[in-house]
């Protein structure tokens, strides 16, 4: 049975994401203006299209490519990001911990995940089309990137996220869309 995240997680998970912002805003010293001009939106397993369900990760980073307006002559095109909240594995981890692990600790983990790859594509320090090899380097420099964002905030239950989850699972994925 596919589980879906409720009107409350929905809630902490919006609070979640606004925190890790700040965190990663810190971190990587951007103000406000700065972090604004990495364009990302997250969904939940709801509101995902069949191509940003995935069975293997906690999140699915996809980025889109759009082209605003018609006129041919004067195009504006952006780039953004949709991180892609996987509801059921994040759910079913957190309900096979049998109560060590928390969701909001699990969920403050993945968004700066998250938006650490944000960042980091956005601000071209990795390749988001990379070959896999690359992937899977830039994946293990997000995690070190992460655990040190989080680390001087980290109570007990945060540290307990760091140490199950990051090794052991995969937290994000990514995928290139282009309309």
């Amino acid at each position: 049975m596919t589980m879906y995240f409720n009107t409350s997680q929905i809630i902490l998970t919006n609070r979640t994401f606004d925190h890790a912002e700040k965190l990663a805003t810190m971190y990587f010293r951007l103000s406000q203006k700065d972090m604004k001009a990495h364009r990302y939106e997250v969904k939940t397993l709801k509101h995902l299209e069949d191509h940003e369900i995935v069975d293997r990760a906690f999140a699915h980073l996809c980025k889109y490519h759009y082209q605003k307006g018609e006129n041919i002559s004067h195009p504006e095109e952006f780039q953004f990001f949709r991180i892609c909240l996987q509801d059921n594995r994040i759910l079913d981890a957190v309900e096979r911990a049998n109560s060590f692990i928390k969701l909001v600790p699990l969920m403050l983990y993945i968004a700066t995940h998250e938006l650490v790859h944000v960042i980091r594509f956005n601000g071209g320090e990795s390749d988001f089309d990379a070959p896999l090899e690359e992937k899977v380097k830039e994946e293990e420099r997000v995690h070190n990137i992460t655990r040190n964002i989080l680390k001087s905030s980290a109570d007990v239950d945060l540290k307990l996220v760091i140490d199950c989850f990051c090794d052991q699972y995969n937290i994000g994925d990514i995928c290139s869309i282009e309309n």
